[in-house]
């Protein structure tokens, strides 16, 4: 692939976060171009082929194997994430993977073992946060040993609703490993346990059990909590602070501007979580295209970050049904991702 030619990407399910990617990879980021793309369903996946010009296909390995692609996005639903990656990787070509990587810690092993026989890192998987700036600033704050060493770290997930398909378990495997990742990230460590605490029931949540206060022991003593609030009403909002032993660091208001008028003052609340984190989406999809096209091994969360996060989800569940303490178990960790 010349380095002044696009980056050619298959999309394979193209529901509302495929869509979403491959608006994004054909009108705001540079240096790519959707050329083929597979759903179940294959009247949306023709509808949404013709939009950007690309070729629909019946099938996600065909599309995988497909001479003119060059890498692949996989935006299916989670139980398929194994089979088109594991596809991916048999084909050598670079695949982006949203999160999960696989819905089972032994689904995700397998990628392991697949990418391992492979002999260099070809998968990334979706956890944006990391590209989030603000936490990104966060990370530089830590990293430098500005506060000390990171005692606890407070964070907040609040969604104004959920639809109904969203179950209890959801707060956990849907929603919270976003903090999985994140926390493992920031202290560049593994969680060691979990424990999941139920507080009285919001009227909001129906049947669901929400909010939930999840717990994080992590392997260098550090506790976090992750407030799960997910039919809070006001707005999306995203909130973390770490402690550390000589000062704190905590993300700002995510608003653009504070309104003070008539004796109060405002600011926005985002909507959703597409309008909080959609400059963390650009630049996530932007650097791994940057990669690709250099020819460089995948540099963003890797398959061992997606089976890490997978196994703590598991524990979470687990902590969840039982109100007990429950320590993660992960598998052996490849020295590919050292």
């Amino acid at each position: 692939m010349s380095a002044t030619e696009p980056v050619r990407v298959a999309v394979i399910g193209t529901g509302m976060i495929g869509q979403d990617h491959i608006r994004r990879l054909s009108t705001v980021l540079s240096g790519a171009r959707v050329v083929a793309v597979n759903d179940v369903d294959p009247a949306r996946s023709a509808e949404v082929a013709a939009g950007v010009g690309a070729t629909p296909y019946a099938s996600g390995e065909e599309a995988i194997a497909a001479t003119d692609v060059d890498a692949v996005v996989v935006t299916s639903w989670g139980g398929s994430h194994e089979q088109y990656v594991v596809a991916s990787i048999a084909a050598g070509k670079p695949v982006f993977c949203e999160k999960p990587l696989a819905d089972t810690v032994e689904a995700c092993t397998r990628i392991l073992g697949a990418e391992v026989a492979h002999g260099s890192r070809l998968v990334q998987v979706g956890f944006m946060r990391r590209y989030d700036p603000a936490y990104r600033a966060m990370k530089e704050v830590v990293d430098s040993g500005r506060i000390g060493d990171p005692l606890i770290m407070h964070c907040g997930h609040r969604n104004p609703s959920v639809p109904g398909y969203y179950t209890k378990e959801s707060a956990i495997v849907d929603t919270a490993v976003h903090e999985i990742d994140l926390v493992r990230w920031l202290f560049g460590e593994e969680i060691a346990a979990v424990r999941v605490l139920t507080p009285r029931k919001s009227k909001n949540g129906g049947e669901l059990q929400d909010p939930l206060l999840v717990l994080f022991e992590m392997a260098g003593g550090a506790i976090v909590d992750v407030e799960v609030s997910v039919n809070i009403r006001y707005g999306y909002d995203i909130r973390g602070e770490i402690v550390g032993e000589d000062g704190t660091v905590s993300l700002a208001d995510s608003g653009p501007v504070t309104v003070r008028h008539n004796g109060s003052y405002s600011g926005r609340v985002p909507a959703d979580w597409r309008e909080r984190f959609i400059r963390a989406y650009d630049i996530e999809l932007q650097e791994w295209v940057d990669g690709v096209a250099a020819g460089q091994p995948a540099a963003g969360p890797s398959s061992w970050d997606g089976c890490a996060a997978q196994a703590v989800a598991d524990a979470g569940l687990a902590a969840l049904a039982s109100a007990e303490r429950v320590v993660v178990t992960l598998p052996e960790r490849p020295a590919l991702y050292a």
